[in-house]
C-alpha cells in the first residue's frame, strides 16, 4: 500500500499552530496520538501507515471523500473500533467506550417537534450520562455546570425549552454544550456543520475553537466544507481512497497534493478568502471535492 502523508519529523516538530519549532520537551503531550495505525475492512485500506498527533487547544480538520475513513477514525477515538495495527492513544491511554476525556458532537439530525426533552437535560447528559438518584449537593453542582456550559455557547434564552421546538442552529448549540460540559481533553465532532446555514456554521465552528483554546482540548472536525472553519484550522488531516496528508491548510489544500492523492488533477485557487476546489478530470469523488458540489 503506498503511503501519501507529510509527518512530524524527528528533529523537528509541529507545534499547535502549525509552525516548526525545535524538540525542546517543552510542549504538552498529545491527547491523540496514532503510531502505524492502519484500518482495513477486508482487502478495502482506509488507511494505513498513519501517524498522528494532536496537540491541547489544537483544531485539526479531518476531510476527504465519503468512505474514506472519517467517522471511522472517531470511531477508533470512541473505542468503538479496533485498529488492524498500530497503537492509539486518547489522553495517555488507550480508547475506551464511554471515556469522561472524550467530548462528542454527533451529525445534526432532524429532531420530533413532540420531543419534550429540554435542551438543559440534552446538556446534563453529557455529564453525568445515564446515572440518577444523585445527592442534593451533586445536583447543585451538576445544575452550575450545566448552566456554565449553556452560557458558553450563548444559548441561556432557549435552553429550558423542549429540544422539538428549537432551531437546528439551537440545537446544534446545545449539542456543543453537552460535549464541553465534563471537560474533556478531546472534542470529537462528526459533521456537526451539516444541514446548518452558513451563518450558524461559522457560529458552530466558532464556538468549538473558542472552547478547545480555552479549555486546552484537542479538537478533531470531521467535515466536507472547510471553508467555514478555515480561519480556525491549525492542520489538515485529508484521506483519500487509503492515501492520506497531514499538515498545515497550506501544505495540504493546494493542487499539487490533492491532485497526488486523487491521482487527477485538481486545480485549488482562492477566491474571496474561500477555497474553491475543482477537478478537471472528474476526480473519484468530485463531489466531495471542496468546490465541487
Amino acid at each position: 500500500m503506498q503511503r501519501e502523508h507529510v509527518a512530524d519529523s524527528t528533529g523537528l516538530r509541529r507545534n499547535w499552530a502549525g509552525s516548526l519549532a525545535e524538540d525542546t520537551g517543552s510542549e504538552p503531550d498529545p491527547v491523540v496520538r496514532l503510531r502505524d495505525a492502519r484500518l482495513a475492512y477486508g482487502p478495502r485500506v482506509l488507511w494505513d501507515g498513519l501517524d498522528l498527533d494532536v496537540r491541547p487547544g489544537e483544531f485539526l480538520a479531518v476531510l476527504g471523500p465519503n468512505g474514506s475513513g472519517k467517522t471511522s477514525l472517531l470511531r477508533v477515538l470512541l473505542g468503538l473500533q479496533q485498529l488492524n495495527t498500530g497503537k492509539v492513544d486518547v489522553a495517555g491511554a488507550p480508547p475506551r467506550r464511554g471515556s469522561s476525556t472524550i467530548g462528542y458532537i454527533p451529525q445534526q439530525r432532524a429532531v420530533d417537534e413532540t420531543l419534550t426533552v429540554r435542551g438543559t437535560d440534552l446538556v446534563g447528559l453529557g455529564l453525568d450520562g445515564h446515572h440518577w438518584g444523585l445527592g442534593l449537593r451533586h445536583r447543585r453542582a451538576r445544575a452550575r455546570k450545566v448552566g456554565e456550559a449553556v452560557a458558553a455557547v450563548e444559548a441561556d434564552s432557549y435552553a429550558s425549552m423542549p429540544l422539538g421546538l428549537l432551531s437546528g442552529g439551537e440545537q446544534q448549540r446545545l449539542r456543543v454544550a453537552q460535549a464541553i460540559v465534563g471537560d474533556p481533553s478531546v472534542l470529537l465532532c462528526d459533521e456537526p456543520l451539516l444541514s446548518l446555514d452558513p451563518s450558524h456554521q461559522r457560529k458552530v465552528s466558532s464556538l468549538i475553537a473558542e472552547q478547545a483554546k480555552s479549555a486546552g482540548a484537542g479538537v478533531l472536525f470531521v467535515t466536507h466544507e472547510i471553508n467555514p472553519v478555515l480561519p480556525l484550522v491549525d492542520r489538515v488531516l485529508y484521506l483519500v481512497d487509503g492515501k492520506f496528508r497531514v499538515g498545515t491548510p497550506d501544505e495540504v489544500m493546494n493542487s499539487e497534493t490533492l491532485s497526488a492523492l486523487y491521482g487527477t488533477h485538481i486545480d485549488v485557487a482562492q477566491v474571496g478568502g474561500r477555497l474553491v476546489v475543482a477537478g478537471g478530470d472528474e476526480p473519484a469523488h468530485p463531489h466531495h471535492v471542496e468546490g465541487g458540489r
